[in-house]
């Protein structure tokens, strides 16, 4: 639920970014299509969306209520993709396999572009880390240092790619 919580990863924003995009989307694409083909109806993968949103600002009062900074919130980022899941479901006449294919491409694809507002909106991170300074890592969790100008330092390139590919597997599973 917390997937995008750059604050705590201000060094390695988009690297994580790109992780958490693709966390999201799969979160996303797995409930969404489990709803829409349970019920039949297009517009539940929406109604998905909107619960999975409105848990997620509970879960991050909880942060806030320890001391967190409010921008710390997470935008509605699912309800845009999960819409045109619903409108792939719609426009296919509910076609399962085109849900698959079309809905896990569009989901995936779309959901990193839609979770950039995440990164661009939340307070600066330079700014953000020396108020709220984090504990140092254990050695265990320590990330390994990126090697420079991979993937053309486009995380939402890489996160659609790799979405794209994986939404469709998992909207096969949900």
């Amino acid at each position: 639920i917390n997937a995008g919580d750059y604050i705590f990863y201000t060094d390695w924003a988009w690297t994580s970014y790109t992780v958490f995009s693709i966390s999201q989307t799969l979160m996303l694409i797995v409930g969404a299509t489990y709803y829409l083909t349970f019920t039949g109806v297009p517009g539940t993968a929406t109604y998905y969306a909107l619960i999975m949103t409105v848990y997620t600002w509970i879960a991050k009062a909880a942060w806030f209520s320890l001391g967190y900074p409010y921008d710390f919130i997470v935008t509605p980022v699912w309800l845009p993709s999960a819409m045109l899941l619903d409108l792939v479901y719609w426009a296919t006449k509910k076609n399962k396999h085109s849900l698959i294919l079309f809905g896990g491409v569009l989901v995936g694809m779309s959901l990193p572009l839609f979770n950039m507002v995440n990164l661009i909106t939340v307070a600066d991170p330079l700014e953000t880390a020396f108020k709220y300074p984090r504990p140092t890592l254990p050695p265990y969790m320590t990330p390994i240092e990126p090697q420079v100008g991979k993937f053309y330092n486009s995380p939402v390139a890489l996160g659609a790619g790799a979405g794209a590919v994986l939404a469709c597997t998992f909207a096969a599973l949900g």
